[in-house]
């Protein structure tokens, strides 16, 4: 059975079609890259899915149940079980790494969430910099904070908008392994935006082409190298 799953989705911005009538399934576990070039519809996947936007048409469901279908969010973006990296990682700049980890957990008035937080940021590996703003942090350690947010929530599913973007070549490295293991060791279901083709081949079990407004293909890594549409071979080699 599918975690998440879009059916016959469509959405527009005006008289701009962003997506049309795409059909989506992503299995439990998996990390599913979605790829394309900008403006492609990417991010958009990602806001519906969370709940910040309702398609214009389709239903999207999570783990089994509608969560927007008939133009309308049925299930408010916070009980859908569902983690958001944002690509400008909005963390608060105010507020300490601690801070930013513990401030769903807070929200929620859970009363353990020092203990939450201090092991979330040990797994991460950026315990000893919790008591750091953000503007103290190396671009990596940011996005790890980024990503313990999220994690402490312990969401069904990860939604991670091109998380590696703005890290050299070092820090994507320290990150990418993170989110492997992330997968692995958690069973987290992620779905992942990438325009970078390399870094999505490299990390995903599942590959979205998404081209214009509409799904190009769906299928692994190699799968997606032995297809013979002229679009996935020309964006390959860019």
């Amino acid at each position: 059975m599918a975690e998440v799953e879009l059916r016959n989705v469509s959405k527009s911005y005006g008289k701009k079609q962003v997506l049309q009538d795409i059909t989506v399934e992503v299995k439990k576990g998996d990390l599913a890259c979605l790829l394309g070039s900008s403006g492609s519809g990417k991010t958009t996947i990602l806001k519906l899915l969370a709940g910040f936007e309702a398609p214009d048409s389709g239903e999207i469901s999570i783990g089994g149940e509608v969560v927007s279908g008939n133009g309308k969010v049925t299930v408010a973006p916070h009980k859908r079980g569902i983690g958001y990296i944002f690509q400008d990682l909005a963390l608060w700049p105010h507020m300490t790494a601690f801070e930013n980890i513990a401030f769903g957990l807070k929200a929620r008035k859970e009363p353990d969430y020092r203990i939450k937080v201090q092991e979330t940021a040990e797994w991460l590996g950026v315990k000893d910099s919790l008591d750091k703003y953000p503007s103290q942090l190396s671009g990596g350690q940011q996005q790890l904070v980024a990503i313990g947010r999220s994690l402490v929530l312990q969401p069904r599913v990860l939604l991670m908008d091109e998380p590696l973007a703005n890290l050299d070549v070092k820090l994507k490295k320290v990150v990418r392994e993170k989110i492997i293991e992330l997968k692995e060791a958690l069973g987290i279901t992620i779905i992942y935006v990438s325009h970078d083709h390399r870094e999505a081949f490299s990390l995903a079990s599942q590959l979205i082409i998404l081209n214009g407004a509409s799904v190009e293909a769906i299928g692994t890594p190699e799968e997606i190298r032995q297809s013979d549409s002229a679009f996935i071979k020309y964006f390959i080699e860019l």
